[in-house]
Protein backbone atom coordinates (compact mmCIF):
# COMPACT_ATOMS: atom_id res chain seq x y z
CA UNK A 1 0.00 0.00 0.00
CA UNK A 2 1.23 3.01 -1.00
CA UNK A 3 1.79 5.76 1.85
CA UNK A 4 -0.14 9.17 0.65
CA UNK A 5 2.04 11.91 -0.92
CA UNK A 6 2.29 15.14 1.27
CA UNK A 7 2.72 18.75 -0.29
CA UNK A 8 5.50 21.24 0.97
CA UNK A 9 4.20 24.30 2.53
CA UNK A 10 5.23 27.45 3.62
CA UNK A 11 5.32 26.14 7.26
CA UNK A 12 7.78 23.06 5.83
CA UNK A 13 10.05 24.42 3.45
CA UNK A 14 13.07 21.69 1.67
CA UNK A 15 16.00 22.25 3.01
CA UNK A 16 17.22 23.80 -0.35
CA UNK A 17 15.10 26.37 0.40
CA UNK A 18 16.18 26.79 3.92
CA UNK A 19 19.67 26.88 2.66
CA UNK A 20 19.13 29.66 -0.22
CA UNK A 21 17.56 32.28 2.73
CA UNK A 22 20.30 31.46 5.32
CA UNK A 23 23.12 31.50 3.17
CA UNK A 24 23.32 35.05 3.27
CA UNK A 25 23.09 35.77 6.57
CA UNK A 26 25.50 33.38 7.18
CA UNK A 27 28.09 34.54 5.03
CA UNK A 28 27.91 37.81 6.70
CA UNK A 29 28.40 36.58 9.73
CA UNK A 30 31.42 34.17 8.77
CA UNK A 31 32.99 37.61 7.44
CA UNK A 32 32.43 39.51 10.24
CA UNK A 33 34.42 36.87 12.08
CA UNK A 34 36.96 36.14 9.91
CA UNK A 35 37.87 39.91 9.70
CA UNK A 36 37.44 40.65 13.59
CA UNK A 37 39.94 37.33 14.27
CA UNK A 38 42.50 38.87 11.31
CA UNK A 39 42.55 42.30 13.14
CA UNK A 40 42.94 40.87 15.96
CA UNK A 41 45.79 39.20 15.13
CA UNK A 42 47.54 41.99 13.11
CA UNK A 43 47.01 44.09 15.91
CA UNK A 44 48.16 41.79 18.75
CA UNK A 45 51.93 42.77 18.68
CA UNK A 46 51.00 46.27 18.84
CA UNK A 47 48.42 46.96 21.17
CA UNK A 48 49.18 46.48 24.53
CA UNK A 49 47.00 49.21 26.44
CA UNK A 50 47.66 52.33 27.94
CA UNK A 51 50.93 53.71 29.30
CA UNK A 52 52.71 50.30 28.13
CA UNK A 53 55.99 51.16 26.75
CA UNK A 54 55.26 48.55 24.07
CA UNK A 55 52.39 50.12 23.01
CA UNK A 56 52.40 52.41 19.87
CA UNK A 57 48.97 53.56 20.21
CA UNK A 58 48.12 57.16 20.99
CA UNK A 59 47.56 56.29 24.40
CA UNK A 60 50.49 53.91 24.82
CA UNK A 61 54.01 54.95 25.94
CA UNK A 62 56.37 53.49 22.99
CA UNK A 63 57.75 56.96 21.81
CA UNK A 64 59.24 57.92 25.35
CA UNK A 65 60.73 54.44 26.28
CA UNK A 66 62.23 54.59 22.84
CA UNK A 67 63.98 58.16 23.61
CA UNK A 68 64.84 56.92 26.86
CA UNK A 69 66.69 53.77 25.40
CA UNK A 70 68.80 56.06 22.52
CA UNK A 71 69.85 57.73 25.75
CA UNK A 72 71.42 54.98 26.75
CA UNK A 73 68.47 54.27 29.89
CA UNK A 74 67.47 50.38 30.35
CA UNK A 75 63.74 50.29 30.03
CA UNK A 76 62.55 47.34 32.22
CA UNK A 77 58.77 46.35 31.82
CA UNK A 78 57.69 44.97 35.22
CA UNK A 79 54.21 43.43 36.19
CA UNK A 80 54.89 41.71 39.48
CA UNK A 81 55.87 43.65 43.00
CA UNK A 82 58.95 40.63 43.28
CA UNK A 83 60.52 41.60 39.96
CA UNK A 84 59.89 45.50 41.81
CA UNK A 85 61.71 45.04 44.80
CA UNK A 86 64.46 43.10 43.11
CA UNK A 87 64.91 45.78 40.79
CA UNK A 88 65.28 48.32 42.58
CA UNK A 89 68.10 50.37 43.52
CA UNK A 90 70.03 54.07 43.62
CA UNK A 91 70.32 53.76 39.96
CA UNK A 92 67.00 52.95 39.30
CA UNK A 93 64.02 55.00 38.66
CA UNK A 94 60.70 53.12 39.44
CA UNK A 95 57.74 53.98 37.49
CA UNK A 96 54.34 53.33 39.09
CA UNK A 97 51.64 53.52 36.18
CA UNK A 98 48.24 52.78 38.56
CA UNK A 99 49.32 53.56 42.44
CA UNK A 100 45.77 53.04 43.18
CA UNK A 101 45.18 49.41 41.67
CA UNK A 102 47.70 48.38 44.07
CA UNK A 103 46.21 46.36 47.42
CA UNK A 104 47.05 47.21 50.95
CA UNK A 105 49.39 44.54 50.88
CA UNK A 106 51.59 45.93 47.63
CA UNK A 107 51.16 49.59 48.73
CA UNK A 108 53.18 48.82 52.28
CA UNK A 109 55.72 46.15 50.42
CA UNK A 110 56.36 49.52 47.74
CA UNK A 111 56.74 51.75 50.75
CA UNK A 112 59.36 49.81 52.52
CA UNK A 113 61.06 49.43 49.27
CA UNK A 114 60.89 53.57 48.70
CA UNK A 115 61.99 54.01 51.87
CA UNK A 116 65.48 51.76 51.12
CA UNK A 117 65.80 52.99 48.17
CA UNK A 118 67.88 56.46 47.30
CA UNK A 119 66.47 56.24 43.90
CA UNK A 120 63.40 57.93 42.38
CA UNK A 121 59.79 56.91 42.38
CA UNK A 122 57.18 58.40 40.31
CA UNK A 123 53.89 58.25 40.75
CA UNK A 124 51.01 58.40 38.35
CA UNK A 125 47.61 59.76 39.32
CA UNK A 126 47.89 58.64 42.95
CA UNK A 127 44.97 59.42 44.34
CA UNK A 128 43.49 58.58 48.07
CA UNK A 129 43.62 55.21 47.87
CA UNK A 130 47.15 55.27 47.69
CA UNK A 131 48.29 58.60 48.58
CA UNK A 132 47.90 58.13 52.67
CA UNK A 133 50.54 54.62 52.61
CA UNK A 134 52.95 55.81 49.68
CA UNK A 135 53.52 59.25 50.54
CA UNK A 136 52.76 60.33 54.06
CA UNK A 137 51.80 63.68 54.52
CA UNK A 138 50.29 64.54 51.17
CA UNK A 139 46.77 64.38 50.61
CA UNK A 140 44.81 64.79 47.71
CA UNK A 141 42.32 67.44 46.31
CA UNK A 142 39.27 67.36 43.83
CA UNK A 143 40.93 66.94 40.36
CA UNK A 144 41.07 69.02 37.76
CA UNK A 145 40.89 68.58 33.90
CA UNK A 146 44.32 68.28 32.13
CA UNK A 147 45.93 71.07 30.14
CA UNK A 148 49.13 73.16 29.61
CA UNK A 149 50.55 75.05 32.64
CA UNK A 150 53.27 76.60 33.68
CA UNK A 151 55.75 75.61 36.78
CA UNK A 152 55.72 78.41 38.93
CA UNK A 153 58.10 76.25 41.27
CA UNK A 154 62.33 75.97 41.40
CA UNK A 155 62.42 71.92 40.19
CA UNK A 156 65.34 71.93 37.92
CA UNK A 157 63.57 69.97 35.32
CA UNK A 158 60.34 71.80 35.64
CA UNK A 159 61.82 75.18 35.25
CA UNK A 160 63.73 73.55 32.32
CA UNK A 161 60.77 71.95 30.83
CA UNK A 162 58.60 75.03 30.87
CA UNK A 163 54.94 74.59 29.91
CA UNK A 164 53.36 71.33 30.30
CA UNK A 165 49.97 69.30 30.44
CA UNK A 166 49.05 68.19 33.49
CA UNK A 167 46.04 68.16 35.86
CA UNK A 168 44.41 65.24 37.06
CA UNK A 169 45.13 64.54 40.92
CA UNK A 170 45.74 67.63 42.69
CA UNK A 171 48.20 67.46 46.13
CA UNK A 172 48.13 69.59 49.50
CA UNK A 173 51.57 68.87 51.58
CA UNK A 174 53.36 70.93 53.62
CA UNK A 175 56.75 68.54 54.23
CA UNK A 176 59.95 70.63 54.24
CA UNK A 177 61.63 70.13 50.84
CA UNK A 178 58.74 69.30 48.97
CA UNK A 179 58.59 70.95 45.64
CA UNK A 180 55.23 72.08 44.56
CA UNK A 181 54.59 72.75 40.56
CA UNK A 182 52.17 73.38 38.16
CA UNK A 183 49.50 74.83 39.91
CA UNK A 184 46.05 74.88 39.21
CA UNK A 185 44.11 77.11 41.43
CA UNK A 186 46.34 76.89 44.09
CA UNK A 187 47.14 73.38 44.78
CA UNK A 188 49.78 71.49 42.40
CA UNK A 189 49.52 68.53 40.39
CA UNK A 190 53.23 67.61 40.78
CA UNK A 191 55.12 67.40 43.90
CA UNK A 192 58.54 66.23 44.42
CA UNK A 193 59.31 64.80 47.77
CA UNK A 194 62.74 63.72 49.34
CA UNK A 195 63.38 60.88 50.96
CA UNK A 196 65.22 60.12 53.96
CA UNK A 197 67.86 57.78 51.72
CA UNK A 198 69.17 60.40 49.21
CA UNK A 199 66.60 59.67 46.75
CA UNK A 200 62.99 61.51 46.02
CA UNK A 201 59.18 60.74 45.16
CA UNK A 202 57.33 62.63 42.69
CA UNK A 203 54.10 62.38 42.20
CA UNK A 204 52.24 63.03 38.81
CA UNK A 205 48.22 63.81 39.10
CA UNK A 206 47.86 62.74 34.96
CA UNK A 207 49.76 60.69 33.16
CA UNK A 208 48.74 62.85 29.23
CA UNK A 209 52.41 63.97 29.24
CA UNK A 210 53.70 60.57 28.88
CA UNK A 211 51.17 59.33 26.36
CA UNK A 212 52.44 58.90 22.43
CA UNK A 213 49.79 61.55 21.63
CA UNK A 214 50.80 64.07 24.20
CA UNK A 215 55.12 63.70 24.25
CA UNK A 216 55.49 66.23 21.46
CA UNK A 217 53.82 69.23 22.91
CA UNK A 218 54.32 71.52 25.22
CA UNK A 219 57.19 70.82 26.98
CA UNK A 220 55.93 67.07 27.88
CA UNK A 221 59.08 66.03 26.04
CA UNK A 222 61.39 67.82 28.06
CA UNK A 223 59.64 66.93 31.50
CA UNK A 224 59.16 63.27 31.05
CA UNK A 225 62.97 62.32 29.73
CA UNK A 226 64.20 64.44 32.97
CA UNK A 227 61.84 62.41 35.35
CA UNK A 228 62.34 59.19 33.91
CA UNK A 229 65.94 59.08 32.39
CA UNK A 230 67.73 60.52 35.70
CA UNK A 231 69.12 57.49 36.64
CA UNK A 232 70.80 55.02 34.19
CA UNK A 233 68.07 52.39 34.86
CA UNK A 234 64.28 52.77 34.35
CA UNK A 235 61.47 49.86 35.72
CA UNK A 236 58.33 50.35 34.23
CA UNK A 237 55.82 48.86 36.68
CA UNK A 238 52.78 48.13 34.97
CA UNK A 239 50.58 45.88 37.95
CA UNK A 240 48.65 43.37 37.00
CA UNK A 241 46.18 40.29 38.20
CA UNK A 242 49.16 37.56 37.05
CA UNK A 243 50.73 39.03 40.28
CA UNK A 244 50.73 36.72 43.30
CA UNK A 245 50.97 39.13 45.76
CA UNK A 246 47.66 40.35 44.85
CA UNK A 247 45.64 38.07 47.12
CA UNK A 248 47.88 38.59 49.51
CA UNK A 249 45.84 40.93 52.31
CA UNK A 250 42.77 40.92 49.58
CA UNK A 251 39.71 40.33 51.14
CA UNK A 252 37.52 37.18 48.89
CA UNK A 253 34.85 38.76 46.18
CA UNK A 254 36.68 42.19 46.22
CA UNK A 255 39.00 43.80 43.59
CA UNK A 256 42.48 45.12 44.90
CA UNK A 257 40.95 48.97 45.06
CA UNK A 258 38.51 47.50 47.53
CA UNK A 259 35.55 47.54 45.42
CA UNK A 260 33.42 44.63 44.84
CA UNK A 261 33.87 43.01 41.53
CA UNK A 262 30.83 41.54 39.21
CA UNK A 263 29.99 39.86 36.29
CA UNK A 264 30.46 42.44 34.07
CA UNK A 265 33.62 44.24 35.45
CA UNK A 266 35.41 40.20 34.29
CA UNK A 267 34.40 40.85 30.74
CA UNK A 268 36.48 42.75 28.77
CA UNK A 269 35.36 45.45 27.40
CA UNK A 270 36.19 44.89 23.96
CA UNK A 271 33.78 41.76 24.34
CA UNK A 272 31.22 44.05 25.08
CA UNK A 273 31.45 46.17 22.18
CA UNK A 274 31.75 42.99 20.16
CA UNK A 275 28.44 42.09 21.69
CA UNK A 276 26.93 45.03 20.51
CA UNK A 277 27.97 44.99 17.48
CA UNK A 278 26.93 41.14 16.61
CA UNK A 279 23.65 42.50 18.48
CA UNK A 280 23.13 45.35 15.81
CA UNK A 281 24.50 43.25 13.03
CA UNK A 282 21.53 40.68 13.95
CA UNK A 283 18.87 43.57 13.82
CA UNK A 284 20.13 44.63 10.45
CA UNK A 285 20.16 41.50 9.07
CA UNK A 286 16.01 40.71 10.44
CA UNK A 287 15.38 44.39 8.73
CA UNK A 288 17.67 43.00 5.48
CA UNK A 289 15.56 39.91 5.47
CA UNK A 290 11.91 41.51 6.21
CA UNK A 291 12.45 43.74 3.00
CA UNK A 292 12.85 41.13 0.77
CA UNK A 293 9.32 39.53 1.31
CA UNK A 294 7.37 40.03 -1.06
CA UNK A 295 3.57 39.36 -1.82
CA UNK A 296 1.30 37.14 -0.49
CA UNK A 297 0.99 33.68 -2.64
CA UNK A 298 -2.35 32.18 -2.65
CA UNK A 299 -2.18 28.45 -2.18
CA UNK A 300 -4.43 25.54 -2.25
CA UNK A 301 -6.16 23.99 0.64
CA UNK A 302 -4.35 20.84 1.43
CA UNK A 303 -8.40 20.02 2.47
CA UNK A 304 -11.76 21.18 0.83
CA UNK A 305 -14.00 23.10 2.51
CA UNK A 306 -17.39 23.20 2.28
CA UNK A 307 -19.05 26.52 1.78
CA UNK A 308 -21.74 26.32 4.80
CA UNK A 309 -19.18 24.73 6.82
CA UNK A 310 -17.08 28.09 6.24
CA UNK A 311 -19.74 30.41 7.52
CA UNK A 312 -20.82 28.68 10.17
CA UNK A 313 -17.30 28.66 11.68
CA UNK A 314 -17.15 32.38 11.31
CA UNK A 315 -20.51 32.73 12.99
CA UNK A 316 -19.49 30.85 15.88
CA UNK A 317 -16.71 33.21 15.82
CA UNK A 318 -18.37 36.07 15.83
CA UNK A 319 -20.87 34.71 18.64
CA UNK A 320 -17.64 34.30 20.83
CA UNK A 321 -16.87 37.43 20.48
CA UNK A 322 -20.31 39.26 20.38
CA UNK A 323 -19.10 40.97 17.08
CA UNK A 324 -23.14 41.32 16.16
CA UNK A 325 -21.68 44.69 14.34
CA UNK A 326 -19.10 43.29 12.32
CA UNK A 327 -21.80 40.74 11.56
CA UNK A 328 -24.53 42.63 10.61
CA UNK A 329 -21.91 45.02 8.50
CA UNK A 330 -21.22 41.84 6.43
CA UNK A 331 -25.13 41.03 5.91
CA UNK A 332 -25.61 44.55 4.63
CA UNK A 333 -22.86 44.35 2.50
CA UNK A 334 -23.71 41.46 1.11
CA UNK A 335 -27.25 42.37 -0.05
CA UNK A 336 -26.33 45.59 -1.07
CA UNK A 337 -24.09 43.96 -3.40
CA UNK A 338 -26.72 41.49 -4.82
CA UNK A 339 -29.53 43.79 -5.37
CA UNK A 340 -27.66 46.62 -6.80
CA UNK A 341 -27.30 45.30 -10.29
CA UNK A 342 -31.55 44.27 -10.01
CA UNK A 343 -32.09 47.87 -9.51
CA UNK A 344 -29.59 49.37 -12.17
CA UNK A 345 -27.00 50.76 -10.03
CA UNK A 346 -23.42 50.19 -10.89
CA UNK A 347 -21.20 48.28 -8.68
CA UNK A 348 -19.16 51.40 -7.77
CA UNK A 349 -22.32 52.93 -5.68
CA UNK A 350 -23.82 49.83 -3.85
CA UNK A 351 -22.79 51.03 -0.60
CA UNK A 352 -24.10 54.86 -1.43
CA UNK A 353 -27.32 55.39 0.08
CA UNK A 354 -27.52 58.23 -1.92
CA UNK A 355 -27.81 56.32 -4.84
CA UNK A 356 -29.18 52.82 -3.93
CA UNK A 357 -31.97 54.37 -1.67
CA UNK A 358 -33.57 56.19 -4.48
CA UNK A 359 -33.91 53.45 -6.76
CA UNK A 360 -34.89 50.94 -4.28
CA UNK A 361 -38.29 53.40 -3.62
CA UNK A 362 -38.85 53.79 -7.27
CA UNK A 363 -38.67 49.92 -7.06
CA UNK A 364 -40.87 49.27 -4.09
CA UNK A 365 -42.94 52.19 -3.44
CA UNK A 366 -45.26 50.93 -1.09
CA UNK A 367 -42.69 48.91 0.89
CA UNK A 368 -43.10 48.18 4.71
CA UNK A 369 -39.85 48.38 6.26
CA UNK A 370 -37.77 51.70 6.05
CA UNK A 371 -34.86 50.58 3.57
CA UNK A 372 -32.07 53.33 5.14
CA UNK A 373 -32.88 51.63 8.63
CA UNK A 374 -32.69 48.37 6.65
CA UNK A 375 -29.31 48.53 4.74
CA UNK A 376 -27.59 51.46 6.69
CA UNK A 377 -29.02 50.99 10.34
CA UNK A 378 -26.95 51.10 13.63
CA UNK A 379 -25.89 47.40 14.65
CA UNK A 380 -27.92 45.36 16.75
CA UNK A 381 -28.56 45.05 19.79
CA UNK A 382 -29.11 41.48 20.75
CA UNK A 383 -28.69 38.27 19.11
CA UNK A 384 -32.89 38.45 18.35
CA UNK A 385 -32.59 41.64 16.32
CA UNK A 386 -29.57 40.12 14.76
CA UNK A 387 -31.87 37.33 13.33
CA UNK A 388 -34.50 39.98 12.81
CA UNK A 389 -32.08 42.10 10.69
CA UNK A 390 -31.01 38.56 8.44
CA UNK A 391 -34.86 37.91 7.61
CA UNK A 392 -35.70 41.54 6.91
CA UNK A 393 -32.80 41.97 4.57
CA UNK A 394 -33.63 38.08 3.23
CA UNK A 395 -37.09 39.04 2.67
CA UNK A 396 -35.94 42.54 0.49
CA UNK A 397 -33.74 40.77 -1.63
CA UNK A 398 -36.41 38.24 -2.56
CA UNK A 399 -39.12 41.00 -2.91
CA UNK A 400 -36.63 43.11 -5.42
CA UNK A 401 -36.02 39.72 -7.36
CA UNK A 402 -39.86 38.82 -7.65
CA UNK A 403 -40.73 42.62 -8.45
Amino acid sequence: MSRPRTSATSTSLPPRRLWTRARGVLLVLALIIIGGVALAAVRSTDHHGRLDPRSADPDGSRAVAEILKAQGVTVQMATTLDEVTTAAGADTTLLVTTPDLLTGHQQSTLRRTMAASDGRTVLLGAGAASVSTLTPGVTTATSTPVKAREPKCSLPAAVRAGSADLGGKRYTTTLDGAATCYPADGQPTLVALPTSAGGDTVLLGSADLLTNEHLDQQGNASLALQLLGSRPHLVWYLPSLTDTSVAEGTPEGETPDGTTDSFLSLVPSGWLWGTLQLALAAVLAAVWRARRLGPLVTEPLPVAIRASEATEGRARLYRKVDARDRAATVLRTATRTRIAPLLGVAAQDAHSPETLLPALSARLPGTAADPRDLLFGPAPADDAALIRLADQLDALEREVRTS
